[in-house]
């Protein structure tokens, strides 16, 4: 699926005067060449959970893969919608970047595929593609999952900047 154009709104209460939402396409990049991203979730009993793991951007989804017995993996079966977060730990420079969605699982054998070799080439990380699982060389499995964005927040730095970017128009806040 080719990524789409969002709807671009700079929010001027909470960035520098004068300043200019930031382009779609370095929103996009940092998310293609971010490697770790923090996962957030909601337990079945509506305690939060948040856990750092890599991700991969490809045709407008960020990907990642969990195993079935894992917490995060517990947690989309029961509510699917989450967040992930990556950019850098800097006050005064780089840019912050929130991601809002609802995870699916990806089963799809060639896209399973792309994907593992993806982890390869960016991550170093050896995946087999095994019915609807990446399996690994020690015999665990992971789920797939992706996440299409429903809105996406940036925060930049030098100068501050927060900007909301909407997919679906109306559906997120």
């Amino acid at each position: 699926m080719p990524e789409t154009e969002p709807i671009v709104e700079l929010n001027e209460g909470f960035s520098e005067p004068g300043a200019a939402a930031r382009p779609w396409a370095e929103v996009a990049d940092v998310l293609s060449k971010s490697e770790m991203f923090w996962l957030s979730t909601v337990r079945r009993d509506g305690r939060p959970h948040v856990t750092p793991l890599p991700a991969i951007w490809l045709d407008g989804t960020l990907h990642f893969c969990a195993g079935s017995h894992e917490q995060k993996a517990k947690n989309l079966e029961s509510n699917p919608r989450c967040i992930l977060t990556t950019g850098t730990s800097h006050l005064r420079s780089g840019l912050d970047v929130v991601v809002e969605g609802t995870a699916a699982r990806v089963t799809h054998t060639a896209q399973l595929q792309r994907l593992a070799a993806m982890w390869k080439s960016k991550l170093d990380w050896d995946f087999e593609v095994t019915g609807e699982v990446f399996g690994d060389a020690d015999g665990r499995q992971g789920l797939v999952f992706g996440v299409t964005p429903v809105k996406v927040l940036s925060f930049g730095k030098s100068p501050y900047t927060q900007t909301r970017y909407r997919f679906n128009q109306g559906t997120t806040t």
